[in-house]
């Protein structure tokens, strides 16, 4: 007897770059597929000492069910961290621990869209949030961008003229894909549009630490006059991953939402992971870890961009991003990415295709570049293999 799914499964597909990354198991593949942090820079043996710490001094309430909201302690610290280095005016009644924020962005989807609803996002977009809204069957539009973000005039252009727009979807800082940054001014006039018609937006920012520069542009969020804004944060980029810790920051009224549907997925975020986390910004320095993540993934990101400079054809081009973990590549118009994958898979390297970073599709001659998970010598070594292809592929 044949199984009968929910109309919307015909919406979800496998993620694009997961399956990649089981391709790339091979160690002989030189992989800049994922947004994996580098392994290497894991606080392990303060995470030993942490984990011992955690259960001698909170023992059964480390393993114990805890609040939706979170561990008050996190969620004080997360605020705190905010309004230091973005600039917002929050405390942790407006925080809400999710884990990772992904399901954040699943969240999100399922609060605000209903089927046919419109998403707007910038062109192209993070695929894991694509994947987590096509649950909820929506349309997407997907507005220009430049060098300094999301085109504003596009958008208010967009806006005047289309019904049923129930979400604008951002990465204002080091943006995946792209690596792009948005300028203060686009941020503003961002804020000034949103508030015109009212329209909330999810600001996606794992990335906003790892900026390689002096200073911090403030966050959407800061410049937030109407609770409009709803912020996504995360703790993979920054510190670990496997403890999947992110967070939510809104307005009550929104939040309220967010703690409702997260008590019907999950009830909470790990105890143990919530704590561990917290106890590691008490016992060790949170800001000189991410100091020595900056630093690394400094090196490797010029030693990209001074490779990719040397060993690509005329006719390439690619972002320079001043944070985060990605580049961007365009090839020539008459390039399909995919197909230069498999030559590339030959060679043992490896990126993602752009296309599936369209949520409409239609674009295929452009890829994706991690340059934070690859040691030097496999960065220079990758991107020679990735020119004798793309060379030959020409």
């Amino acid at each position: 007897m044949p199984v009968e799914f929910a109309d919307r499964m015909k919406n979800i597909k496998g993620s694009e770059i997961r399956e990649l990354l089981k391709l790339t198991e091979n160690p002989e593949v030189i992989s800049f597929a994922g947004g994996l942090p580098a392994p290497e820079l894991f606080p392990i043996e303060e995470m030993k000492k942490v984990s011992v710490a955690v259960l001698e001094e909170e023992g059964r309430a480390a393993l114990q069910y805890s609040t939706t909201e979170g561990h008050g302690p996190l969620r004080e610290k997360i605020a705190q961290r905010m309004n230091d280095k973005l600039k917002t005016n929050i405390s942790k009644v407006d925080i809400l621990i999710t884990n990772g924020s992904q399901q954040g962005l699943d969240f999100a989807g399922k609060i605000f869209i209903n089927k046919g609803d419109v998403i707007l996002c910038e062109s192209p977009s993070y695929l894991g949030a694509i994947n987590a809204f096509n649950s909820y069957q929506p349309k997407y539009i997907e507005v220009p961008t430049d060098e300094n973000g999301m085109i504003m005039e596009a958008l208010e252009e967009i806006l005047e003229k289309t019904k049923n727009v129930k979400m604008i979807y951002v990465i204002p800082d080091f943006q995946n894909p792209t690596g792009r940054t948005w300028s203060l001014e686009r941020r503003k006039k961002f804020i000034e549009i949103i508030n015109k018609y009212e329209i909330p937006a999810i600001e996606d920012n794992p990335y906003v630490e790892l900026r390689f520069d002096e200073g911090f542009l403030p966050c959407l969020k800061a410049l937030d006059t109407k609770g409009l804004i709803i912020y996504l944060g995360s703790f993979s980029k920054i510190f670990c991953p496997g403890y999947r810790l992110g967070w939510t920051c809104a307005s009550p009224e929104i939040l309220s939402k967010f703690i409702i549907v997260k008590q019907g997925a999950d009830l909470q975020a790990s105890t143990i992971s919530q704590r561990e986390v917290n106890k590691f910004m008490e016992m060790y320095d949170l800001d000189a870890h991410v100091e020595k993540i900056k630093s690394v993934y400094k090196v490797r990101r010029d030693l990209m961009l001074k490779t990719l400079e040397e060993e690509l054809p005329e006719g390439v081009k690619f972002t320079r991003p001043s944070g985060g973990l990605f580049t961007w590549l365009e090839l020539p118009e008459n390039i399909d990415a995919s197909e230069l994958l498999k030559k590339c898979l030959e060679n043992n390297v490896a990126y993602v295709s752009g296309e599936a970073f369209f949520p409409n599709g239609g674009k295929y001659n452009c890829f994706r570049m991690n340059y934070s998970t690859m040691t030097e010598d496999k960065i220079v070594e990758g991107i020679k293999r990735l020119a004798i292809a793309l060379k030959e592929f020409m």
